[in-house]
């Protein structure tokens, strides 16, 4: 009996923790997106593909938290292609925040480049 009350005490904390860890992600989720929706047009454009999951994951967090971004999509779009090549773009997503460049969906990196 001593057994099970140890692996119960185990689990209940266990729960705790993961519990309070998605909490404060959610809440740490949510003032990034504050901070991004206050982007202005143009502020934050997306190139993308039609095929990237990764692009389709950032798509669907923006548009969740309703961010206001612009999306070039390479797959129908030879100007976005172009607009592309001439940043060195080497993958998608690649974001474009008030003419700072990355590769890769950062909400945090999004939220700090529209402070700057």
């Amino acid at each position: 009996m001593p057994r099970l009350r140890e692996v119960v005490s185990l689990a209940l904390i266990a729960a705790v923790v993961l519990g309070g860890a998605s909490v404060a992600s959610h809440y740490h989720e949510q003032r990034l997106a504050q901070r991004m929706a206050a982007a202005q047009p143009g502020d934050i454009v997306m190139f993308s593909t039609t095929e990237c999951p990764y692009c389709a994951k950032a798509r669907v967090w923006l548009d969740e938290h309703q961010v206001n971004f612009t999306e070039c999509n390479l797959s129908v779009s030879e100007a976005c292609r172009q607009a592309f090549e001439r940043l060195g773009g080497r993958g998608v997503p690649t974001f474009v925040v008030q003419g700072q460049v990355r590769s890769g969906f950062d909400p945090a990196w999004i939220a700090g480049a529209l402070g700057r």
